[in-house]
């Protein structure tokens, strides 16, 4: 994590993987293309984001393997069923507390699109607090645009910080409903 306790790139794939398995077990491989699926459709392809390896998870201990298939050839680790670990509950638990990291990017949205399809897994107190912090985060947004519409906001530049309000309002307006 960065000082500010958001995520690093690495660490917004390690939540969609933890994540994913929390919510059941899950073969190697559909879960690796779950989690490229998702990234790739939130933040569009990106080697910082798709470079990291599942099996890292395992030789951490955050996951780990329940059923190899068998047969006379070596199993194939994509048909392995995992399961994730108490160690990988207590880091997906870490890591769905983090902070969303503003300016906005692809990496803050990818955070955010997480936070948002995995909240259902945190009991009620924590799923409060995360949409407070989203709020805070959303207000934190609206505020540097604001001032940067007061300062530069003539021309094209003023209607395309107007539309980028207007995005922000709707989006602070639904993080205050969660």
């Amino acid at each position: 994590m960065y000082r500010d306790n958001t995520l690093i790139p690495t660490e917004a794939v390690r939540l969609a993987a933890l994540g994913a398995l929390v919510e059941g077990d899950c073969r190697y491989a559909a879960l690796a293309s779950d989690v490229r699926y998702f990234v790739t459709h939130i933040a569009g392809p990106s080697l910082d984001l798709l470079g990291t390896s599942l099996e890292l998870l395992q030789y951490e201990g955050l996951v780990e393997t329940i059923e190899a298939k068998t047969d006379d050839d070596a199993a194939s680790a994509e048909d392995h069923l995992l399961r994730i670990t108490d160690a990988g509950r207590e880091v997906f638990a870490e890591l769905m507390l983090s902070n969303v990291r503003a300016p906005m990017n692809e990496v803050s949205n990818l955070v955010i699109a997480l936070k948002i399809r995995f909240l259902h897994l945190l009991p009620r107190d924590a799923q409060a607090e995360q949409a407070e912090t989203l709020v805070e985060m959303c207000e934190t947004e609206v505020a540097r645009l604001t001032e940067l519409r007061k300062r530069h906001g003539g021309g094209h530049l003023g209607g395309w910080l107007d539309m980028e309000l207007r995005r922000l309002d709707d989006r602070l307006a639904w993080f205050r409903k969660l």
